[in-house]
């Protein structure tokens, strides 16, 4: 079901780019509406990682610099923030000029927490810096080789199961194969998804089903991420789950959930197709 307030964000709508600073650019959605559809485990940790590679501003000067912009929003935070606000708001920053870099990271900080309601980390890499950006598949055991038969395109979390008598084994299996769309304009999100866990042997067949019957969901990135991590959890009952998506690009902005029954420390490493 679709947030009527949604009517209100410039997704899907024709805006005219800002040609002043405005954090009031930014559309915070709360989180809770789509929680409250999720039987959530009592303890979970996570953040959604976003990578901003359209980021300019003016130095003291008047010379544009350019940067690559990483923002981590912890997952407890109340609010996400939706993503062509965020666009229009790092876009404010094109004609502004600014003293230095730590005044543009202190006022994007600043702002995103507002937005949110909780921590934000943020960081900011100048072209040239010297460290090259590497792309390669998320590790783990490919589950998209499987020879089965999909009808599935809703979402479906029967589809999980455990194998027959299945031994407790620790494993991180990946898929390339996720596809959601956007709960706004329906356009499609394409990621690559990685679950990692300690626990009965998930049936991967099942597994792949299971992520396909997403394909027509229509939900944020963030939300599908809780969804999979949710039904995984019930499904399944590992000892521990960690789940984890990186999402194409879109509007120079990519957007990579994770969440985990434990806290842990996550390599935001692109994937080929971003």
């Amino acid at each position: 079901m679709q947030d009527t307030h949604l009517a209100h964000a410039p997704l899907g709508q024709d805006v005219v780019y800002p040609v002043t600073y405005d954090a009031g650019l930014l559309f915070p959605i709360e989180r809770a509406r789509n929680r409250q559809q999720l039987n959530i485990p009592s303890v979970w940790h996570g953040a959604d990682i976003w990578n901003a590679y359209e980021l300019s501003w003016l130095d003291a000067r008047g010379k544009p610099v350019v940067a690559i912009g990483r923002f981590v929003f912890d997952h407890s935070s109340p609010r996400l923030i939706e993503s062509k606000s965020f666009k229009l708001y790092l876009n404010s920053f094109n004609e502004e000029r600014q003293q230095d870099e730590a005044t543009v990271r202190g006022t994007l900080q600043r702002d995103l927490e507002r937005a949110c309601g909780g921590p934000v980390e943020v960081s900011l890499q100048r072209l040239g810096d010297g460290q090259a950006l590497q792309c390669a598949p998320m590790d783990g055991i490919s589950i998209d080789g499987a020879d089965i038969e999909i009808s599935a395109y809703e979402p479906t979390p029967g589809l999980l199961q455990c194998v027959a008598d299945a031994p407790q084994v620790t494993e991180t299996l990946t898929s390339d194969l996720l596809k959601s769309n956007c709960p706004v304009t329906g356009q499609p999100d394409w990621g690559s998804v990685q679950v990692r866990y300690t626990g009965p042997r998930i049936d991967r067949d099942a597994l792949l089903r299971y992520i396909v019957s997403l394909r027509r969901h229509t939900e944020f990135h963030e939300h599908c991420v809780e969804k999979m991590y949710c039904d995984i959890w019930q499904a399944c009952q590992p000892e521990s789950l960690f789940v984890y998506a990186r999402y194409t690009r879109r509007g120079g902005l990519d957007i990579n959930p994770w969440r985990s029954s434990a806290a842990t420390t996550v390599v935001d490493a692109r994937t080929p197709r971003q």
